[in-house]
Formats: C-alpha cells, structure tokens, sequence
C-alpha cells in the first residue's frame, strides 16, 4: 500500500469523523424574546429553517414569524403534528402562527411534504434548554387553541397554491426541455459507439463542445436542486438535494479539469463525465416534473370540498330580493333557494317543503325531505321545492367550513407509522455521504486501474442513487388522499394517528340509542282484543295522548298522522300520574296506560298483559287501552332499529370485529335488540357515568377498542376508546370528544371508516417497502458490492434514473388510493346470533354489596 493510498484512507476517516459531528453535534436553541406577555421569534425559510432549533417558555403564548423567501411546493406549508397545527406559507411573505404551549418537551415541525425539519423546545418557566435530542415529546392534546395571523379563506389559500404549482410545473417543464436538446447530443456521441452506430460526428466528441452544452444543464437546469442542496447542508441537515448536488458537481469538476488541464494527467484518467451531469439532471429534473403533476392530485380532496360551496345567495332585505356574495351573508338573513341551487349557508327551513341532495356532505345518496324548523346543510343542492330559510351559520362556522378545518388538521398530523420513517430520514443523508466517501477510498485502494476515476465514479452512483424523498414522502401522500376519500364520503377524521389506529381495532362498541337505533320511540305494532278496529283505536289513543309530551305520547300520535289519520279533540282529559291518562274522545271513555289503571277501573287484562309480555320480549314498550270499561287493545312503541344498522353490523363481523352492544336498558330488553341486529355480545343497564369504566374493562381483556356514540354520556367512553367515532347527528360534545366523526348518522360510516384504515395503511406500508427496499438494494450495488463477484457496476445515469423512479412510484402508488372504491354493505339476512348478555360491571357490584348487606 503506497503513501497516498494510506493518505486516501487517512483522509476518508477524518472525513467521515468531521460529517459526524457537522450534523450530528448538540446545536443550540435560540430561545424567544418576551414582550408585552407574548413570546415572540422569527423563522426565515430559505432552503430551510434559520434558526431549525427555537426554545419558547411554558404557559406564555407564542408567535412564530415565518419569513419565506423561496418559491416551490414543499416549504408552501409548515406542519408542528404534535401541536395538530398546521399553516399555509405564501411566497415572499410573512406568516404569523400563534399558540400558546401547555407541556414541557420537544416538538417537531416539518414542511408540508416532511422534507426540511425544525424543532421547537417547550421548557418550563426558568429552566435553559438543552439540545433537542434530550427532549421527550409530550402529549399535546390540551394544547391551547391554535391560530394563524392574518391567514385568507381556505378557497384564497388553495387558489395561490395553484398558482405556485402551475408556475413550478412550467418552470420544470422549461428545464427540462432545455436539459434534454442540451444533453442529447453529448449522450449520442458517447454512447452511439459501443451501441454499434456507425457515424459519430468528431465535434461532438470534443471535450470543450460538451463542456459548452453541458455547462447551462449544471448551472440552470440543476439550480433548484443546487440552491436546496447547498442550503440544506449549510442548516447543518442535508436532503436529496444535497446528494444529487455533491455526485453532480464531484463529476462536473473532474471532467472541467480533465478538459481544461488534460496534459498534466495521466492518459488513463482523462475520462470525462459530461454526459452523467447532463443525464443525471435532466432525468432528476424530469421525475420532479412527473411527481408535481402525480402530487397535484393527492390534494383534490379540499380543493373539491372548496368547489362545493355555492358562490352567491339570494336573500331578502327590507322586503327586497338581492344577489349578493355568500361570503356577505350574515346570520338571521332570509334566503330564498330555488329548485336546482345550492344552498348556501347553514339555515332553517322557514318556509317551504323540498328534498335536498345532502350526498356531497353527508355521503348518503338518498335526498332528505325537509319541512319548516328542519335544518339545512350550506353545500347541499335543492332538488325539487323553493325554500325560504333563515342563516343560521355562515362563514367559518359553516358545517362545509368546519370539514375542511377537520381534513386540513388530519393532513397536518403525523401517523406513529411516519416516526420510523422519520428516524431514518434523520441519519439516512449522512450515513449516505459517508457510504460515498468510503466507497471512493476502497475503489481507490483497491480498485482496477484506473483507480481514481473508477472510484469517483462509484462514489458519484452511491450519492445519486440513494432517495431519502420517497422516505419523507412514504406516509403524508397516503395519509392525504386517505383523509380527503374519508371527507368526500362523509367521515371525519381528526388525525392521522386515529386513520392508523382504526385498522388495529378488534372490538367496537355501539351505544344502541342513537347508534344502532333511531333514538327517538315510533309506533311500531298495533294489537286489537276488542270490537274496536284497529285505525279508530290508535285515532282514540293518539287523541288521549295529544295533550302530552312524554316521547312514548308524542310517537303514537306521530304514527297516527303518518296513516293519514285524523285525530279529533278531546272533551275530557285526566292525567293519573304513573299509570296513564283517562278521556273522552268522540263520546267515548278511553283508557291508555299500565295495567294496573285498567285493573283498578274493573277491566280484564290478562289478555292484554299477555300480548304487552310478548311486545316488551321484543324490546317494544306496550301501551294498554281500554274503550268504555272493555279492553280494547295494545300498542307497541319502540326505540326503531335504523335501515342499515343490521347490515352494518353483520359487515363489522366479516372484517373480524366484535361487535358489543352498550345500554341501559335492562338484560331482557337489550337482549331482543341485540338479537334484532346480530350483536353477539351485549353489556346491559350500564349507567352513563360506567360507560368509560366500561371501555377500561374491556380494554384491560387486551382488546384495542372502538366506541360510537352520539350523545353527551357518551363523550367520556368516547375519549377513553383507542378510536371514538361519533355520529354526527349527535351532540356537539360527543363530536368533540371523538377521533373520528361520522356526518351521516349510519352505521355504515364505521365499516367504511375500518376498511378506509386498512386501505390506507396498507398503501403506507407499501410505500415505505419501496422506499427501503429501492434503497438497502441500490446503495450497495452502487458501490460495487458486485464486481468482485459478478464484475457489475453501475453506472451513475442508470443510478438518476433508478432514484426518479423510486420517488415516483411511492407518488403513483399513494394515488392508487384515489381510485379506491368504498363497497357498498351486504344484503340483509336474518340473524341467528344467540348474544352473551353481560351486566354492567358497576351494576353487577353494586348488586352483590347487596346481597353481601
């Protein structure tokens, strides 16, 4: 071993030592000045985040003053997943995030395609930070309410990110033709004779020609990737670029000295690379070109939420019907919507009867027919009536505008999946320089003659064909196609982190009120005893129970009106607490309650008591009437199961899901619904303050759990579930507390939401697959691992085109999910589940305290 083989090794140590610690090595935060009670620093965006490392204090508010100074997609967006914050970054201005920090820890912040990093250090009032990697994020669900300063709509925003992608499009297109004409002649000339063309022209042979038509490829088609690369290593981080710009340059300036100097080397290492710089660039070029188009697509989502919302309204003031901009509608304006428009904002039917195509919101195909007091949706198309309605949300408080809000913040987050994705990232660059730089002083030692130019070249392939950009891009593509398929069908998702979770789910819970029911009691049987027929008795019960609002009074004389039955008025009315009401109704004496009132009025219900038996078997309430002192009959009222609720569950059952009933009804009654839609397990007369300990219970038997739910009591089960979805005709605090809300109300929504999951992540999974695999196999090939064996090496213009197309295809696979299809659910068939009935947990103690007293 010579004197300068042992300097090469010598050097490549050092080398490898000093990158080390360039990216590796503690950096320090710059912390926020404090003034007026506000903390306060700016981030200038400049091929990266100065300063990447910024320390704040707990408990004060914050803002962040981002100064971008670049063009380009990626850093168009910041994104701190952990905080569920994320904000739109225009061009050569200045953006404002505020939010005030309750935890103590380190937390990440990304562009919006997680290619450049920052990190934001919380620490406790008084305390000095220390460098970010000893920092333990936090959990940052209580943070403060988080808002952007001086933020446009969300159409103002999604317009100028159009704009910026169509410029960057026609400037790569623009490159990418220039790269092309330039390099085409270079790469005939050095590749037309071993390919066996019989005429090469001389000129183009010429060492100076191809340095004159190379030279506007290195330093005009390249510069993007130049500009990012050089400041993306000068933040002490490096990226693709950076990668791309040392193989380029590395071969750029070996083939200008072997051109300009060619007499002071030796022949054997007068070799130039004009054509790899040219083809290497223009094909980097070219794969940015096909992703910027492929990754256009992956944000339809929101801009086709955006395309739903009607551009003007027609309202009335003073008496006076005007046209005039939604976005100058205001609160308790009248607006008159014809057949075939949008309605415009949140309203109230004042007026008017239509049915409203609600499919676009709420996923459901079927029109909702709306009457006067009915609540109608902004973005829901009028089908066949004129309505007059009152605004009753407008602006960002719009349901439309709430959606986007919920599939902007899902973008925004960050799937546990996406860490292993991140930790790698964090070393990959590095580790890949260093690979580089070991590879030349091993292909330099020990290579074939001639040694330098062989192992310049190897080098050059490990830097270029190495693709940390399908690593950063593996998990935010999926996880943004899947969130904007889940809002066009009417599913909420609230994080990335809830998408993942629910394809691990085994178990869901259904609350049966609300849920698996209508929650509301309906007329479902009518059973008559007596001469009375069976229309003239619900008339006469309806018309006892008109006077009263109990839900049981108010479904019968709901279920009357429904069969056109007219129901009269009442001369005498007698309410007897507990038991029911005594009237007279068209002359007659009516009796309408328990068996007990007809008992104590000298009448025989042993009949009566017998069909109420059998009705309350099934889950029904039975009513008992009597019609001047005989029994007349009993009618069935009933919490009504909805359509599709036994489809969905016996669909929940075929993806491997335990389907568990939650109620508060007691064993006997929850047992008939259960039986009714197929669950097999039910946890019955369950308190609404046991429901989250009931979540625990079955938590703590090792299963990952699901919760739906609707109402108020449910909130706290709902937070305690791995995955809470609630149905978004519920309450406002059920949907707070959920991770996922589903518009429609169906059940159907919770098997699209779990097949959804498993959709999106198995698309993630592939991703990363081809990201790590393209990678653990073409670093090693292209440092040469074959050639002792097989004499194979690879060639640095085959290593751009390898790398283009490892980008790509994690970009074509995400939008494969574009193209999913949610199935619709199976045919109903009669259900034969016997279910395991289980007593709440809390009842069942406090039953055996009891019996122990």
């Amino acid at each position: 071993m010579s004197s300068v083989d042992v300097a090469v090794l010598v050097g490549a140590a050092l080398a490898i030592a000093g990158l080390a610690w360039y990216f590796f090595a503690p950096r320090r935060a710059q912390a926020a000045s404090v003034n007026d009670g506000v903390q306060r620093i700016q981030i200038t965006i400049h091929g990266g985040y100065s300063p990447n490392v910024v320390q704040v204090r707990q408990g004060i508010p914050v803002e962040i003053e981002f100064d971008r100074q670049e063009t380009g997609d990626c850093t168009s967006r910041v994104v701190f997943p952990d905080l569920h914050l994320s904000a739109a970054l225009p061009a050569f201005q200045r953006t404002t995030v505020r939010f005030k920090p309750q935890h103590a820890g380190s937390f990440g912040f990304a562009c919006g395609m997680n290619m450049i990093h920052g990190t934001l250090i919380v620490t406790p009032n008084g305390q000095a930070a220390e460098s970010p990697e000893h920092e333990t994020p936090q959990t940052t669900s209580d943070y403060a309410s988080s808002d952007v300063a001086d933020q446009p709509a969300a159409a103002e925003i999604e317009a100028a990110q159009a704009e910026d992608r169509r410029a960057e499009i026609a400037d790569l297109t623009r490159r990418v033709v220039i790269g092309a004409v330039l390099t085409a002649p270079v790469l005939y000339a050095v590749m037309a004779e071993p390919l066996g063309a019989r005429w090469v022209p001389m000129i183009l042979l010429n060492h100076w020609l191809q340095l004159a038509l190379i030279t506007p490829v290195m330093f005009y088609v390249g510069w993007p990737i130049h500009r990012t690369g050089w400041l993306a290593l000068a933040h002490r981080s490096a990226d693709m670029n950076s990668l791309i710009t040392l193989g380029t340059l590395a071969a750029y300036g070996y083939s200008l000295l072997v051109t300009v100097a060619s007499a002071a080397l030796p022949a054997e290492v007068r070799d130039v690379y004009f054509e790899a710089v040219g083809v290497i660039l223009t094909l980097i070029m070219l794969g940015r070109l096909l992703e910027a188009r492929a990754k256009a697509g992956t944000g339809e989502a929101i801009r086709a939420l955006l395309g739903l919302q009607a551009r003007t309204a027609r309202v009335l003031r003073d008496g006076t019907e005007t046209e005039i901009p939604v976005d100058e509608v205001v609160v308790d304006d009248e607006i008159l919507i014809r057949p075939g428009e949008k309605i415009p904002v949140d309203a109230t039917v004042l007026s008017g009867q239509s049915a409203v195509d609600e499919s676009m919101v709420t996923g459901e195909s079927m029109p909702v027919t709306k009457r006067t007091g009915d609540t109608v949706i902004g973005a829901t198309v009028n089908t066949t009536g004129s309505l007059r309605v009152r605004a009753a949300k407008v602006g960002a408080d719009t349901m439309l505008a709430q959606i986007i809000r919920m599939v902007q913040q899902a973008q925004a987050s960050r799937a546990p999946i996406q860490r292993l994705a991140d930790a790698i990232s964090a070393y990959f660059v590095p580790v890949v320089i260093a690979i580089a730089i070991a590879t030349f002083a091993v292909w330099f030692v020990a290579g074939p003659t001639p040694t330098l130019t062989q192992a310049l070249v190897s080098a050059v392939a490990v830097l270029i064909i190495a693709c940390p950009c399908a690593l950063g891009l593996a998990t935010p593509l999926s996880i943004m196609v899947g969130t904007g398929k889940g809002a066009r069908a009417g599913i909420l998702i609230r994080s990335a982190e809830a998408l993942e979770t629910a394809h691990k789910l085994d178990t869901i819970v259904l609350d049966k009120t609300g849920t698996i029911t209508a929650g509301k009691p309906a007329l479902t049987d009518i059973h008559v005893t007596g001469t009375v027929a069976e229309n003239e008795l619900l008339m006469l019960v309806a018309a006892a129970e008109a006077d009263s609002e109990h839900p049981i009074a108010s479904a019968v004389v709901a279920g009357a009106r429904d069969r056109d039955i007219s129901i009269p008025s009442v001369t005498a009315f007698d309410s007897i607490t507990g038991k029911g009401v005594r009237a007279t109704v068209a002359g007659l004496t009516v009796l309408v309650g328990t068996a007990t009132l007809l008992a104590e009025n000298g009448i025989e219900t042993a009949e009566l008591e017998r069909i109420g038996a059998d009705l309350a078997a099934a889950g029904k309430t039975p009513i008992l009437a009597a019609v001047d002192s005989h029994p007349a009959g009993v009618i069935g009222v009933a919490d009504t199961v909805k359509d599709d609720s036994v489809a969905a569950i016996a669909a929940l059952r075929k993806l491997g899901l335990q389907v568990v009933m939650m109620t508060g009804d007691n064993a006997r009654t929850a047992a008939a619904i259960a039986r009714q839609v197929g669950v097999e397990r039910v946890l019955a007369e369950v308190l609404p303050e046991h429901k989250a300990g009931e979540i625990r219970r079955l938590q703590a038997e090792g299963r990952r759990v699901g919760m739906v739910g609707d109402g108020i009591n449910d909130a706290p089960a709902l937070a305690q579930a791995d995955v809470g979805l609630a149905i978004g005709t519920g309450t406002d605090v059920a949907i707070e507390a959920a991770d996922i809300t589903l518009i429609s109300g169906s059940l159907a929504g919770v098997v699209t939401t779990i097949r959804l999951s498993r959709a999106t992540m198995r698309n993630i999974r592939q991703n990363l697959f081809f990201a790590l695999i393209y990678n653990a196999i073409g670093i090693p090939l292209a440092a040469g691992v074959l050639y002792p064996l097989l004499g194979l090496r690879l060639s640095p213009m085959i290593a751009a085109g390898a790398m283009a197309l490892s980008s790509l295809s994690v970009v074509g696979n995400a939008n494969r999910l574009r193209g999913y299809r949610f199935e619709p659910l199976p045919p109903l068939r009669s259900s034969t589940i016997e279910p395991l009935v289980e007593i709440g947990a809390a009842q069942h103690e406090a039953a055996a305290g009891h019996a122990r007293g």
